[in-house]
Parts: structure tokens; sequence; C-alpha cells
């Protein structure tokens, strides 16, 4: 399989987000704004390429009965490298907003599973590239729910206004009801079309 299919795989055919529906608890915690879905993703992706990539070149040398300890450990050591910079150069917003979720990339199911399922049975290339791919496709879920939200909710994208009048904001959208409901849709018209590409 090329490196390009790798990554269209991850960032379509099985979108985390929205066809495996994995890592779901970020999704709809963070997911106020648009910023803070871009920020979760990326944050993520870095780790997921990083780690991929040492477990990838140490796949050899792991012992299987230790090997999700192993995972964690790694894991762990890029987490821990992305918090002190996101606290370093991030804006104390988002830095607030994303709280604890960030630590918690080190047992996300998302990075994990696709560490245990293909870095640690693959060359490094092959597990970046997948790594690249599942990240983005996480990325473009976390912030495609963060847009939705953010414009119902207040009426901005990237905190730009474009619905000054408070009356016609969603409330509900901002809160753990609307993470449900955005989520739920978008899955809905995600899997809409791809039931009509697969129809004859």
């Amino acid at each position: 399989m090329s490196y390009f299919k790798i990554l269209k795989n991850g960032i379509l055919a099985q979108n985390p987000t929205f066809v495996q529906l994995i890592a779901l608890c970020p999704v709809l915690a963070v997911t106020t704004s648009a910023i803070n879905g871009v920020s979760m993703g990326l944050s993520t992706v870095a780790v997921m390429v990083c780690a991929s990539s040492v477990i990838s070149v140490l796949r050899k040398f792991i012992p299987g009965e230790i090997r999700i300890a192993i995972f964690i450990v790694v894991i762990a050591g890029f987490v821990t490298i992305v918090q002190l910079l996101m606290e370093a150069f991030a804006p104390p917003a988002v830095n607030e907003a994303l709280g604890i979720f960030i630590p918690l990339i080190v047992v996300n199911c998302l990075v994990l599973a696709r560490i245990e399922a293909f870095a640690s049975q693959n060359a490094i290339l092959p597990s970046a590239a997948d790594a690249l791919g599942m990240g983005l496709g996480f990325t473009v879920g976390v912030t495609t729910v963060g847009i939705c939200r953010e414009l119902l909710g207040s009426g901005s994208i990237f905190g730009f206004v474009l619905q000054p009048d408070t009356s016609a904001h969603v409330l509900i959208m901002l809160m753990a009801p609307g993470a449900f409901f955005t989520l739920g849709t978008l899955i809905m018209i995600m899997q809409y079309f791809r039931a009509q590409k697969g129809r004859p």
C-alpha cells in the first residue's frame, strides 16, 4: 500500500471519529471552539507520529509480554514534551480549555490501537504515514465538531464573529448535550454519503 493510500485511509475511509468511533472523549469534551479542536488534534498527531516511529524502530527488541507497558512509557514521554511546549507557547485560554485531555493522550485508545496494530508490526515510514493519516483524521473530526459547535453556540469560527446577534446563538451547543448532538449529526451525514458512494 502506498503512503498516500495509508494517509487517505486514516483521513477518510477509516476516520477515527466518524467511522471507527474511537477516541470520542476528547472530541466531546474539548470542542467548544474550533481552535481547541485544532490544538487537540495537532497535539495527538505529534504524539502519534513520534511514538509510532520510535516503536517501529524498536519493535524487534520489545518483549511481547511487556509491550503495552513500553508503549505507554514511550507515549508518555512524547506527551510530556508536547505538554511542556504547549505550556510555553500556546495561548493560556487554549491550554486551560484542553486541561487534563493533553496528559490523557497517553491512554488515548486511538494512539495505543495504531501502535499495537500497525507500528509494532511495520517499518518506520509506513508506521509514520499511518500515524499521520489517523492523526489527521482525528484532527479533521475534532476540528469539524469544534467549528459546528462554536458557530452555532457563539456565532463565531476561530474567534472571528460571524453572527454578532446573541439572540440567534444556540447556547446548548456549548454544553455537553451540544457535543453529542453535533457528533451524532456529523456521523449520520458521513455514513449517509458512505452508503451513497457504495451504491451501484
